[in-house]
This record gives structure tokens, sequence and C-alpha cells, in this order.
């Protein structure tokens, strides 16, 4: 009787330990969410009160030939490392892996966005690398596959495992950036995308909020056209949430990631991603969600 009772109280104290784990659990990622949300609407507000150099190198012409800021690119950034690494809930290896991704990815989105070429695409940057000319698209590819690879040894403890996470984090990156080309879009498939590994609560999640919390910080003034993410927003999103998928997945799931990305930007090298894919009724309607009516598609 007595061990049926100690064995009752051990039951109901671990059940008790896991309720508490589970609601640290979800605050953790709230906190982290919140934080970066709030981050990004600050350093926002300050850009746009006091921009960095002269306010028309910040500003570009969207695809309708409206004036927009590139200030969301750098708000987003700073706002998921500083988010993420002060989250002491997360390991301090995947802090750092995480920021030294998000952070590198900007760094070079943002030399791209101000000082870039003519050049689109990964042929068009090579071609340009054997004529003996570096391009910014060229130092952009060195610069985050170099950072993913060290971020995905962080995260990760195989030599294979090591290099599915670099390229799923990568991938992601450049994924995110050849989407932002119409208001909102990329930012809508940063929060359709993580929100699910938030919203599970498994490994990764309380990662996967910094992103999933910037994005959605700005995204209204992205979708009123007066910002965009440009290179540098694009690919530090893109980088932190492929950091949350590499560090929360097993061999199988990085596998497939990573294929899903090979394919995805095979793809849109070779052309065949087109806008016409967004003629498709359900993504249609998500890319016209919350725009102007005069500026939906």
């Amino acid at each position: 009787m007595a061990r049926r009772g100690a064995a009752r109280r051990g039951a109901a104290g671990r059940g008790a330990a896991g309720s508490d784990q589970r609601g640290r659990g979800e605050g953790g990622r709230l906190l982290v969410l919140l934080a970066a949300a709030g981050g990004a609407r600050a350093v926002y507000a300050t850009l746009n009160r006091v921009p960095p150099g002269e306010p028309a190198l910040w500003e570009r012409r969207n695809h309708r030939a409206r004036v927009v800021t590139l200030y969301q690119g750098p708000a987003v950034a700073a706002a998921l490392c500083t988010a993420v690494g002060a989250a002491p809930q997360l390991p301090g290896g995947v802090r750092a892996a995480t920021v030294l991704a998000a952070a590198t990815a900007a760094g070079c989105g943002s030399y791209d966005d101000l000082a870039g070429g003519p050049e689109r695409g990964l042929r068009a940057h090579l071609a340009a690398l054997r004529r003996g000319r570096v391009t910014s698209g060229a130092v952009k590819l060195a610069g985050i596959g170099t950072a993913a690879l060290g971020a995905g040894c962080l995260v990760q403890r195989r030599p294979l495992d090591r290099l599915l996470a670099a390229a799923v984090i990568a991938g992601t990156a450049g994924a995110v950036d050849l989407l932002d080309v119409r208001p909102g879009r990329a930012a809508k498939a940063v929060l359709a995308a993580g929100l699910p590994t938030v919203l599970r609560g498994r490994a990764g999640s309380a990662l996967a909020a910094a992103p999933v919390g910037a994005a959605a910080a700005l995204l209204p003034d992205d979708l009123a056209e007066r910002t965009m993410l440009g290179d540098c927003g694009a690919h530090a999103l893109g980088a932190a949430l492929g950091t949350a998928w590499a560090a929360g997945s097993g061999r199988t799931a990085l596998v497939l990631r990573a294929a899903a990305l090979a394919a995805f930007h095979t793809a849109a090298e070779r052309g065949a991603y087109r806008e016409q894919w967004w003629s498709w009724p359900p993504l249609r309607r998500l890319d016209a969600a919350g725009l102007p009516r005069s500026a939906a598609p």
C-alpha cells in the first residue's frame, strides 16, 4: 500500500513537472515572439525618424512604381537577432547559430540592396564571376553559404546532418528572398511556414517565434507599400527560420526540407517559378489578403 501511494505521488509529481515545463515552453515562445515584434517596431520607428545617411539611399520603387523604404529589412534583422540572443531558454549553441546565420544574411543582403548591380539569378552572378567580376550576388552567396555551414555545425552533431542543416538554412534564406517581389508576400510566407513550428511547441518552436514575430510586426507597413524587406530582411527572416527548422529536425526531416528547397530553387533558376503560380486561387487569396483594393492581384 505504501509503495502504491509513493508511486501515485511520483506520477503526480512527474505530471506536474511536465505541465510546468510545457507552461514555461509556451511562455518562452511568447516572450521571444513579443520581443522580436516589439523590437522590429522600435527599430523601424527609429530609422524613419533618424535615417542612416541620405534618405534617398534607402528608397526604392516597387512593382507599381511607388516609392518605398528599405527600413523594414534592418528592423526585422536587428529585432530577431536581439530577441534570440537574449532568450535564456534557448541553448547557447542554438542562439549563436541563429545570430550568425541571420546577421550574416542581413549584412550580405544589405550590401546587395545598397550596392547591387543589374545581375539577377545564380547563373548571371556565376557568369560575371567567370569573367573576373565579383558581384554583390556572389558575395551574398559566399557569405550566406559559409555562415549557414557554421550554423549547421552548431545545431547538428553528425557531418551529414551538418551539411543538410546548412542546405536548409541557406535554402530557406534564398527562398524567402525569391518571394519578396510583391508587398507582404515574403512576410506572409514566413508566417505561413513558421507558425506551425511555433504552435507545435517542439524543438525549434521558440526559435521560430523570432522570425514570425518580426515578420508580423511590420507586415501592415509592407502591405500599405510604405516599406519593403529587401534582400536584407528577406534573407535574415529566411536564415532564422531555416535555423529553427535545422535545429529541430532529425535526419529524415532535414533531407525532406533540403530536397524541397533544392527543387524550388532549381525551378526558379530555370524560369519555372512564375507569377502564374499565384493565379492558383488559394495562393491568390493569400497574396491579396490585407492589400489595398487598388494593389490586389
